[in-house]
C-alpha cells in the first residue's frame, strides 16, 4: 500500500510557488506595500510568552504535561514560568479542555509580568482575536446552574484569585469543589471545560485592560479577510511578495464576529476593537500577522513594527521565539516525564511497532 502512494506523490509532484515574473500580481494593489523598515531606537521594557502541551493517550487515562513562560528583557533577561501534569479521564473535548489549561497559565504569566515589571510591549504568541471568537467549543454543554452560580458570588471567587499573582495555578479546581459539590462524576467534565472557559476569558479580560501594552503576532492564520478567497491571506501574501512591507489595514470589533454572547464580561469584550495587519520585517522571510487589541491609526503601526523588528532574528522576534524554545514540548519529552514517573500505562498499540 505504501509503494502505491509512493507512486501516486511522485506523479502529483508539482511547485507550489509559482515564478513571480509569470504572474500578474495585480490582485496585491491597494493590498500590500513594499515598505522597509528601521528598528526602533528607543528604550522600553519587553516581554513575550507561550505556551505549550502534550496529549499522551492510554486506555484508561491521558497524560498532558503542560507549561508556559514569560519572558521580560530591560539590560536583562528575567523570567515568570508555570507547569503541571495532569492525568484526565477520557472525556469528550479533552481536545479543548487541556488547551485552555495551557492559556490559562500563558495568560497569568502575562498578567504577572504586566503587572510587576515596568513592562512597555509584551509579544503574545497567537491570536487574541480568534481566542474570543472560539471562547467556547462548538457543541459542548454547558450546566444549567452555572448562571445562577456566577452572578452569586462565584465570580468574585475567580477575580479575587486570578489577581493574586502569588500563584499562577489554575482557579477554578478549588472554585468547583467548594460551590459545585453536588456535580456528579458524569458532569465533571462538562464543568471542568466551562469553568476553565470561564477562567481564561477572566484572565484575558484583566490583560485587556492594558491593552495599549499587547502585541499579538501569529505565524499562522486562516483568516481571508484581504483577498476573500479559499487559501488564508498570510499564505497568498508569503507566496507572492518577498520584499519588506505590510498589508491593508482591516479594523474589527468584537461583537460584529461573535455569534455567541460571551458568559462573563459580555460588554467588556464587545465593546474592543482590534487593528489587524501582515507585515513582513525582512526580505524573503516569513510574513507575520499582527493584531492590535485597540483601535491604532497608521503612525501607531509604523512605530510597533518598529519596536518589534528591533530584536528580531531572521524577520521573527528573537523573544517570543526564546520563550518558544523554552516551554515546547515534544513526544520526546513526554516519554522522558513518563520514565521519571515511573508510568509504566499500555496504548494497545505497542504491537504495531
Amino acid at each position: 500500500m505504501l509503494k502505491s502512494l509512493y507512486y501516486k506523490a511522485l506523479n502529483n509532484k508539482r511547485y507550489l510557488k509559482p515564478e513571480p515574473e509569470k504572474q500578474d500580481k495585480s490582485f496585491l494593489d491597494g493590498k500590500w506595500f513594499d515598505k522597509p523598515f528601521a528598528k526602533s531606537k528607543k528604550d522600553f521594557c519587553i516581554a513575550a510568552g507561550d505556551g505549550s502541551f502534550n496529549i499522551k493517550k492510554f486506555l484508561m487515562f491521558n497524560y498532558c504535561p503542560v507549561s508556559a513562560e514569560a519572558l521580560i528583557y530591560d539590560n536583562e533577561l528575567d523570567s515568570i514560568e508555570q507547569s503541571e501534569i495532569f492525568e484526565i479521564d477520557h472525556v469528550p473535548f479533552i481536545k479543548e479542555l487541556v488547551p485552555n489549561y495551557m492559556s490559562i497559565f500563558e495568560l497569568k504569566c502575562c498578567l504577572k509580568a504586566i503587572s510587576e515589571y515596568d513592562v512597555d510591549y509584551y509579544l503574545f504568541d497567537g491570536s487574541i482575536f480568534g481566542d474570543l471568537q472560539n471562547h467556547y467549543p462548538k457543541g459542548a454543554k454547558q450546566p444549567a446552574d452555572i448562571k445562577e452560580k456566577l452572578n452569586g458570588g462565584v465570580l468574585k471567587m475567580f477575580i479575587d484569585d486570578i489577581n493574586d499573582l502569588s500563584s499562577l495555578d489554575l482557579s477554578f479546581p478549588e472554585i468547583k469543589n467548594k460551590v459545585f459539590v453536588h456535580a456528579s462524576d458524569e458532569m465533571d467534565d462538562v464543568y471542568d471545560l466551562y469553568l476553565s472557559s470561564i477562567e481564561k476569558l477572566l484572565v484575558l479580560g484583566e490583560i485587556l485592560k492594558k491593552n495599549k501594552k499587547l502585541i499579538s503576532i501569529s505565524k499562522s492564520s486562516s483568516s481571508n479577510d484581504l483577498f476573500h478567497y479559499k487559501a488564508p491571506d498570510i499564505g497568498i501574501l508569503d507566496q507572492f511578495t518577498q520584499k519588506q512591507g505590510i498589508s491593508k489595514i482591516i479594523y474589527k470589533k468584537v461583537e460584529d464576529s461573535i455569534a455567541v454572547p460571551f458568559p462573563v464580561a459580555n460588554d467588556f469584550f464587545n465593546k474592543l476593537w482590534f487593528t489587524i495587519f501582515y507585515v513582513r520585517l525582512e526580505e524573503n522571510k516569513s510574513v507575520l500577522k499582527i493584531e492590535l487589541p485597540y483601535y491604532a491609526e497608521e503612525d501607531e503601526i509604523a512605530e510597533i513594527i518598529e519596536i518589534i523588528k528591533r530584536d528580531g532574528a531572521g524577520g521573527y522576534p528573537y523573544l517570543l521565539n526564546k520563550a518558544h524554545n523554552n516551554v515546547v514540548i515534544t513526544n520526546s519529552n513526554v516519554e522522558e516525564l513518563l520514565k521519571i514517573s515511573r508510568i509504566y500505562e499500555t496504548t494497545n498499540r505497542e504491537q504495531l511497532r
